[in-house]
């Protein structure tokens, strides 16, 4: 299938995550234009993240007349907080901010914490949606660090460079790791794997 001259927007109203996917996109040589199209879309709270990253989708499908996708992620602090704030993440970054995460926690070395990332992929040229995931485990780090990435960035120490938050990266480093990379990834081997069919 012909993908190169595919524009495919993300549907997203973050420049930085935008800019965080493109470097991806740039590195994995993919022959595709991606663009950012910022829309409103419906957010419904739901248990999980692709039942709240498909209701986004659906939300929009009939007013964008090409291929895109819309990512959804969240953090979840599984010990002690029981995978608090989750599915509710964004929302919670709004009101408490990494200051009210941090006040929740008593004991950070024995913290445990992930983020997960959804994204619902509509296809034009086939009428499909495809869902790919991606994940990172880690802790939270006592207080905030870090000056690069957003939201629960400067707060969480991923399990693979134990020594730095996620803040605390260079983009590329975080992509390499990252919940949202390993999902664009998986998008993009699809879109690779289709261009040569």
């Amino acid at each position: 299938m012909q993908i190169e001259n595919l524009i495919l927007y993300f549907v997203t109203g973050n420049k930085s995550k935008f800019n965080e996917v493109l470097k991806i996109f740039h590195t994995q040589k993919v022959k595709v234009t991606l663009q950012q199209l910022n829309i409103e879309t419906v957010e419904i709270q739901a248990d999980n993240i692709e039942d709240v990253a498909l209701f986004k989708l659906n939300s929009v499908k009939d007013k964008i007349n090409r291929s895109f996708f819309i990512e959804d992620a969240g953090f979840f602090v599984d010990k002690p907080l029981k995978g608090f704030p989750g599915v509710f993440s964004s929302y919670v970054f709004k009101t408490i901010g990494n200051e009210g995460i941090l006040r929740l926690i008593d004991d950070f070395r024995g913290s445990r914490a992930h983020f997960s990332a959804v994204i619902a992929f509509y296809f034009k040229p086939l009428d499909k949606i495809l869902i790919f995931e991606g994940g990172v485990r880690g802790k939270v780090s006592k207080e905030m660090r870090g000056t690069k990435g957003f939201g629960f960035d400067p707060i969480f120490i991923p399990d693979l460079i134990p020594n730095k938050t996620f803040s605390e990266l260079t983009s590329q480093e975080k992509n390499q790791i990252s919940h949202s990379g390993q999902a664009i990834r998986k998008l993009i081997s699809f879109l690779k794997k289709i261009s040569k069919e």
